[in-house]
């Protein structure tokens, strides 16, 4: 069991710390007001981000001393909204919000997953009818691997997740996000995730 804080209570932090729950976790999920953020992560192993991607970095950052020595695993994707909400540019080009926590918080543990793909996949990757892929991005091998034992709790198979590497990495699969309005509009919000075949 481990002690988890998940910050964001809406469809995707709810989503995660239900699922999370019921693998047999000691979940807490918060809203973003800062007491009640930095109560969490106070008194968690692993913390994480499901608060929305363009406040992540001034909310995190505020949390330095409550993440020191902390897991932070970074699920949002930090983007500007187009007129019908979706997500339209990064606020990060060349960059990535996991890179840009990394570097604010050089004592945390980040790393990036789960940010390529619609939330309903998060927890139920065996519903889509072909296996989607999870990546990992994250300069500390002990820590993904703890990363990978909360994606199996969620019911990801092992040869289903993808380790890319440092924390860098995390800017391509942030850039993924670029899909996912004109898949919507397209096809409507159907869960669906990116996925590598082989």
């Amino acid at each position: 069991m481990t002690t988890i804080a998940v910050l964001g209570n809406g469809r995707v932090g709810g989503n995660l710390a239900q699922a999370l729950v019921r693998a047999g976790h000691e979940v807490t999920a918060v809203d973003r007001e800062p007491g009640a953020a930095a109560d969490a992560a106070r008194t968690a192993e692993v913390v994480i981000n499901a608060t929305p991607g363009a406040g992540s970095l001034e909310r995190l950052t505020a949390l330095r001393e409550e993440l020191r020595g902390k897991i932070l695993v970074d699920v949002s994707n930090a983007t500007t909204d187009g007129p019908d909400g979706l997500p339209a540019d990064l606020i990060h080009p060349g960059s990535s919000l996991a890179e840009q926590l990394q570097e604010a918080l050089p004592e945390t543990h980040v790393v990036k997953t789960l940010n390529t793909m619609l939330f309903p996949v998060m927890t139920a990757p065996a519903a889509l009818a072909q296996a989607p892929t999870a990546f990992l991005s994250g300069n500390d091998p002990r820590t993904k691997k703890t990363v990978r034992e909360l994606l199996t709790d969620l019911g990801w198979q092992q040869e289903w997740i993808t380790d890319l590497g440092g924390i860098e990495t995390a800017r391509a699969t942030e850039a993924a996000v670029l899909f996912v309005p004109h898949v919507i509009r397209a096809s409507g919000f159907t869960p669906f995730a990116v996925s590598i075949s082989r």
